[in-house]
């Protein structure tokens, strides 16, 4: 009985964790493995995979016209643009939420968050309407009246607008758990801390933000950071749910994600989109550790 109360309580933490271990090892850590293995096949769903090396990753940088000049510019544009947009935009509107009493904060937080859990569907209605290519799209009814434009334009099929504005959506939509996060963590700054700089002689706001509160919410930040990047590289579907077409017109909106849907679903080259994906979460790995070095703990 000593003995299996022994090992009970040695092992009882693995039995607790096991629950999240089989579902990490099943949803993450299987998948990521898979999708190496097949980034060096060529597989179409059909057919038994065949390993082929690095062909894949050649094709991509060397004979597809449309990653090279398109894809890729167009993802590091929106990531560079999107993410650090919206990560600022996120902080600012976190710490003027937190200089507001309770329920105007608790209200404007609830108003700011709300788009970030729109889908692309609620975004394309929103949106739609004011960029639509017709007369009484809400934008074109406004520049036609005001004897701007003399005939509307084609704002969601257009390769020169499009990718502009998924920026402004993705940015609207920027303010997720991150944003929450940040505010949380403003908000628990001790005020203490505020007061002892005030005496030192901090009197101007930047001075408190630069000097208090960042250093004070660093682990929100990185958080917060990393969910910036996350988001920013997992909204795809935007540019085709806006344009209605995928790969969107003249792949002006596409993003390395789209192109991996448009070669896995479309295609059904599940080789060459597994290989995009390794080049997407290589992207994502290499911003993440730059936030990390930015935020993280130093040793």
């Amino acid at each position: 009985m000593e003995t299996i109360k022994k090992y009970a309580n040695k092992y009882s933490h693995w039995v607790l964790l096991s629950p999240f271990l089989v579902c990490f090892v099943l949803f993450m850590i299987l998948p990521l493995i898979c999708g190496i293995f097949l980034s060096f096949t060529q597989y179409d769903t059909i057919q038994a995979p065949q390993f082929v090396g690095l062909k894949n990753y050649l094709t991509i940088f060397t004979r597809d016209r449309e990653f090279m000049q398109h894809v890729l510019p167009n993802t590091i544009v929106y990531a560079l643009i999107v993410g650090p947009g919206g990560y600022i935009l996120s902080f600012f509107l976190a710490w003027l939420l937190s200089q507001l009493t309770k329920w105007p904060r608790t209200i404007l937080t609830i108003i700011i968050y709300s788009p970030s859990v729109m889908g692309t569907v609620c975004q394309k209605v929103v949106w739609g309407v004011i960029f639509s290519g017709d007369r009484v799209g809400y934008l074109n009814s406004l520049l036609l009246s005001l004897k701007i434009i003399d005939e509307p334009i084609l704002w969601l099929t257009s390769a020169s607008y499009l990718l502009p504005i998924m920026i402004l959506v993705g940015l609207w939509s920027s303010m997720g758990v991150g944003f929450l996060a940040l505010v949380s963590g403003i908000m628990n700054v001790d005020a203490e801390l505020y007061e002892a700089a005030a005496i030192d002689g901090v009197r101007k706001r930047w001075q408190e933000i630069l000097y208090i509160t960042i250093p004070a919410i660093k682990p929100q930040m990185l958080f917060s950071a990393v969910m910036a990047l996350v988001n920013t590289f997992n909204s795809p579907g935007m540019g085709v749910t806006l344009s209605g077409t995928n790969p969107t017109p003249g792949y002006a909106g596409q993003l390395i994600a789209n192109h991996m849907d448009d070669y896995g679903f479309q295609r059904y080259e599940m080789g060459y989109a597994a290989a995009l994906s390794m080049i997407l979460l290589l992207i994502v790995w290499v911003f993440s550790r730059a936030a990390h070095g930015l935020f993280g703990e130093k040793d």
